[in-house]
């Protein structure tokens, strides 16, 4: 795709919804994998969550809260519900997005193979693609990611542990007797024009000027955003 042309995919309007006034792509289908639809607008003499739709009283729906899942230029009235789970939401928006858009570098390789390269993955500026760069080059649309595995360090009583979650597009459940590291991830995902699954695996590198630690803050972004993925294509 050339750079003329993603622009035009990539050029976005503002619209006024009766919730509103909102930043949407011109193409629907160039949306953020992370977004969520709209609910229906509903005339009603009560408030209504911008987020769920349903209908409350002033003092259950009197909350403004930023919904950028939505798309909204403003905070919006949400219940307390989802106002809750828009707030917690706002510090992979605020924080760990930059996180996946500055990328970091990884050990990467690919299906069964036990060559490994040395390539930076980052998150395309527009959501859409996971790109890495090193000898060679790759880009996976984050739509197709089907699976993620994480790989973490456990530190119970003074030993060090490996253990290895494995969830579709979920969260993985805390370390036990003690706090974890990331410190890899396998991605499963379909591949345009291959038949199956295919697989990559990245590795944390040892520490370099930071790297080591800006990698374990990818991993971490990134197993949030596989989580809003799913919660996005539950809707």
């Amino acid at each position: 795709m050339s750079s003329e042309v993603a622009a035009r995919c990539d050029a976005k309007k503002l619209v006024r919804s009766p919730s509103g006034l909102r930043m949407v792509p011109e193409h629907r289908a160039f949306g953020s994998p992370f977004g969520l639809e709209e609910p229906q607008w509903v005339p009603d003499k009560e408030h209504h969550c911008r987020r769920c739709g349903k209908c409350f009283c002033d003092k259950c729906c009197g909350q403004k809260v930023a919904l950028p899942r939505m798309c909204f230029v403003d905070p919006v009235r949400q219940c307390a519900a989802c106002a809750l789970v828009s707030r917690k939401e706002a510090e992979f928006f605020d924080k760990q997005l930059r996180v996946l858009l500055s990328g970091a570098a990884f050990l990467v390789s690919f299906g069964n193979s036990e060559k490994s390269e040395t390539m930076v993955c980052r998150l395309s500026s527009n959501q859409r693609y996971l790109l890495l760069d090193g000898a060679s080059h790759h880009e996976i649309e984050v739509t197709h990611i089907l699976a993620v595995q994480l790989l973490t360090e456990g530190f119970p009583a003074g030993d060090k542990d490996t253990h290895t979650y494995t969830s579709l597009l979920g969260s993985p459940p805390a370390s036990e007797g003690g706090a974890a590291r990331a410190t890899g991830m396998s991605l499963q995902y379909s591949a345009p024009g291959a038949e199956g699954v295919a697989q990559l695996k990245l590795t944390a590198g040892e520490d370099a000027h930071g790297s080591r630690k800006q990698a374990t803050a990818w991993l971490a972004a990134m197993h949030k955003a596989a989580k809003l993925l799913h919660e996005s294509r539950d809707q």
